[in-house]
Order: C-alpha cells, then sequence, then structure tokens
C-alpha cells in the first residue's frame, strides 16, 4: 500500500493507502475522497479526475500521453501540472505524494 494525501481546492486533507499498481483515481474513488468523480472509470475520456501534482512529485508520476492531454486541454481549470490521477498508478516512490484537486471537475 501507498499512502497519498488527496488535498481538496478547500484544503480538506485525505490520507490513503492506495495498492500499489491501482490508479490514484480508483483510490480516490474507492475511499470516497469528495473532488474525484471518475465518470469515464479511468479510460482518459472525462476529465472529471483531473488534479494538479506538486513539482516535487512529477517526476515519480510520468509523463502524460497524448489521450491525457487532449483531455487536460478541455479543463477549465488546467495548469502545466495537471494530470488525471486515472493515468497514475500508484507507485512505492509515491509514498506520502500530495495531489491537489481544482474547485470544480466540469
Amino acid at each position: 500500500m501507498v499512502k497519498i494525501i488527496y488535498v481538496e481546492h478547500n484544503g480538506a486533507r485525505h490520507e490513503v493507502n492506495v495498492p500499489e499498481g491501482e490508479n490514484l483515481m480508483e483510490g480516490a474513488v474507492q475511499n470516497n475522497v469528495p473532488g474525484i468523480d471518475g465518470d469515464c472509470g479511468g479510460n482518459a475520456a472525462c476529465a472529471t479526475c483531473h488534479c494538479y501534482i506538486p513539482s516535487e512529485w512529477q517526476a515519480v508520476t510520468g509523463e502524460r500521453s497524448e489521450q491525457e492531454d487532449a483531455m487536460i486541454e478541455l479543463a477549465d481549470t488546467a495548469k502545466p501540472n495537471s494530470r488525471l490521477a486515472c493515468q497514475i498508478k500508484a507507485s512505492a516512490a509515491m509514498e506520502g505524494m500530495e495531489l491537489h484537486m481544482p474547485a470544480t471537475q466540469h
């Protein structure tokens, strides 16, 4: 298990243990973390698991795919550090990582 800290737009924090290899959207949805909807079920087709990865964690989350880029471009709140949580698989290197959520996913 990997401890991931989901931070809502209002600052509320949710520490969740996510199994290694599971995507971070599933970790949030299965633990009822508000602010991560995952409407498409993790297929990078909706951007309702949009999040921001702090710079110190970007190297361990990997690069965005073209499909992920296309979905993020549709998000009103996109930033250079935007990612889709469904496209990030938990790994031991992410222990204690924070990801931040936008005010809205729509």
